[in-house]
């Protein structure tokens, strides 16, 4: 292994603050950083840096953690742009949307899916994402969903079974069949793959006991929790997920202050997902009053064909900024330590001695810009596990 320092740098965010930080990013201006191996050896002022092997001379800009993505759907075939076109022409979004990509996933290869991954993962990449969730969903057969589960295994650890994503057409007569075959015979087939089980709990989805159950079955295999909850509508979602000690609750766009105390006194995450408003024209979450909780708040992109087809956490930064009403600090935090919290790893989304030297170069003086610049591309380099990757 080789040590490499990285100096010049303008400003570091650290998320690592010290005592009298106005922000949780631990900023360090005029910083260098040591790469170990694939971990942060050293971090600190410029003028104290210790020796490495190699040197490389940012040039002024700003370094972050890299973005920690902890919700996407990024195994799948087909297209629906027309159903993008028709929301933008004033139809409302629905679940049932999601048939149209399990038809087109479940008669594509493995090659195609996998090749459609790795495209999608490339894009993450090149947007400074080095940690990113994939869930299954689109195949809502055991075979189909292991089979997806499989071709996410080879881009990232943090997969998830979404079995429960929503009802397939040829059990929407019989819904408790398929609850029992999703928390019986295709977790047992998705296991090997997954970290995670995730359970889509909205009307026309699965209520309040089938995802209590379907998320006790793969908790008694060893599967952390997640939840799909309270997108659509107010719901039962959060509440269930409090209760079973999930990692986050995702969506969180419809809360009374029950479910804002639920997540607060449980520690559950908030991922809030800035993407899918946007693309559905759908009320943004209220980030302040749940950062004014004292609830962990997370952004992810939710990179899906259907209600958000973006793999940009700059943008979802940035709209967390505008739309949401955080702070730039707030949102930057959000996409990177509290997704790391999401996921329940504490060696990623922050840039502390002993950290995975995962981090983004941004051609910018500060990371403000992230929000500043919707839209231009401001990655500059991105390193992963200690190598440059892009």
């Amino acid at each position: 292994m080789t040590s490499v320092l990285l100096t010049g740098i303008g400003e570091l965010v650290t998320n690592d603050p010290t005592e009298g930080d106005r922000t949780p990013l631990g900023l360090v201006r005029d910083a260098a950083l040591v790469v170990d191996g694939n971990r942060v050896g050293w971090v600190g002022e410029r003028i104290h840096a210790p020796d490495a092997d190699t040197s490389v001379d940012v040039a002024g800009r700003v370094v972050i953690p890299g973005f920690v993505d902890s919700h996407s759907h990024l195994v799948f075939a087909g297209d629906r742009a027309a159903e993008f076109a028709a929301r933008m022409t004033g139809e409302p979004y629905t679940a049932g949307g999601i048939r149209t990509t399990v038809a087109a996933t479940r008669a594509a290869t493995d090659e195609t899916l996998t090749d459609g991954v790795r495209r999608l993962v490339a894009e993450m990449t090149r947007q400074g994402t080095t940690t990113v969730e994939i869930k299954s969903g689109y195949g809502l057969t055991a075979h189909d969903e292991s089979r997806a589960l499989a071709v996410a295994r080879g881009f990232t650890e943090e997969t998830t079974y979404l079995g429960a994503h929503v009802v397939p057409s040829e059990y929407v007569d019989d819904v408790a069949t398929y609850v029992e075959l999703v928390a019986g015979p295709m977790l047992e087939a998705c296991r090997p793959y997954a970290r995670w089980i995730d359970v889509f709990c909205e009307d026309g989805a699965f209520d309040a006991d089938q995802a209590r159950a379907i998320l006790t079955a793969g908790a008694a295999v060893g599967l952390g929790a997640r939840m799909h909850a309270n997108q659509l509508g107010p719901g039962p979602g959060v509440q269930v997920a409090c209760e079973v000690g999930a990692a986050s609750a995702d969506h969180c766009t419809y809360l009374t202050d029950a479910d804002v105390d639920a997540l607060a006194s449980s520690g559950v995450v908030a991922t809030l997902l800035p993407g899918v408003e946007f693309s559905t024209r759908s009320p943004y979450p209220d980030a302040r009053r749940l950062l004014g909780a004292g609830v962990t708040v997370a952004i992810a992109t939710d990179c899906n064909p259907g209600s958000c087809f973006t793999s940009s956490m700059p943008l979802c930064v940035a709209l967390a900024v505008r739309e949401m009403r955080m702070s730039p600090a707030e949102a930057l935090w959000a996409a990177t330590a509290a997704g790391a919290r999401a996921l329940r790893r504490d060696a990623v989304g922050h840039l502390g001695v002993g950290a995975v030297a995962d981090l983004v170069v941004l051609d910018a003086p500060s990371y403000i810009h992230l929000a500043y610049r919707p839209g231009v591309p401001l990655v500059r380099a991105v390193w992963r596990g200690g190598r440059q990757v892009f």
